[in-house]
């Protein structure tokens, strides 16, 4: 698996996500607190096909991060890609990690 460099990590303000091109595809890139732990889910909401993931506001549900799509409020998790009310919409979940001040997501 090739991780490809997106950012710095100083680059996404913490409680945020940023959207960066990955393999011909967007990806939305989260940081959800100030430490190094990054996630990357797919930036096209399943519900309007439109680009907008990264925009979302990052929650917590029973212990577990999601980003709500700033559409209609749909909550996506960050570790699967699941989607919270209708697992028919998940969307794509990629391996993401900070090598060095770099944040990078598995291609």
């Amino acid at each position: 698996m090739a991780f490809q460099k997106v950012c710095k990590l100083e680059d996404i303000i913490p409680g945020t996500g940023v959207c960066a091109l990955v393999d011909g595809q967007q990806v939305a890139v989260f940081r959800p607190t100030d430490t190094e732990e990054v996630y990357a889910i797919s930036n096209t909401d399943p519900y309007f096909q439109s680009n907008v993931l990264s925009r979302g506001l990052i929650c917590q549900h029973q212990g577990e991060l999601w980003v709500a799509s700033p559409l209609k409020k749909q909550r996506f998790n960050l570790v699967t890609g699941v989607c919270m009310e209708d697992e028919q919409f998940n969307v794509k979940a990629y391996k993401a990690r900070v090598v060095k001040g770099a944040v990078e997501v598995a291609a």
